[in-house]
């Protein structure tokens, strides 16, 4: 069984028990997050139920693990014979989530 839901414009594929990744947003370790903007739903036996756009009554359930950081990102910009060099980076945060039920 898997949902698609949709959350700070990003599609992610749920399943019970799966970890995942989300965008930051101010919630304490151990607390449930509940995703409601629910697109499909598959129960495992090849029965998926499309919404239009979303379904209605349907929703992710899933428990907050951490805050965590993704992989650092190096921005670099040259212009050549022009002696400009310019060195940035970048490094998103995320939640770290585990998905508990989904209700469909």
């Amino acid at each position: 069984m898997y949902a698609i839901f949709r959350d700070g414009g990003h599609q992610y594929k749920a399943e019970v028990g799966k970890e995942m990744y989300v965008d930051v947003r101010d919630i304490e370790p151990g607390t449930d997050l509940v995703f409601e903007d629910v697109l499909a739903i598959s129960d495992g036996d090849g029965n998926v139920t499309l919404g239009q756009p979303s379904i209605a009554g349907a929703k992710v359930v899933a428990e907050v693990m951490c805050k965590a950081k993704g992989p650092k990102l190096v921005i670099r910009w040259f212009r050549r014979r022009k002696n400009s060099r310019k060195k940035t980076g970048h490094r998103q945060t995320y939640i770290k989530i585990k998905i508990k039920e989904i209700v469909g």
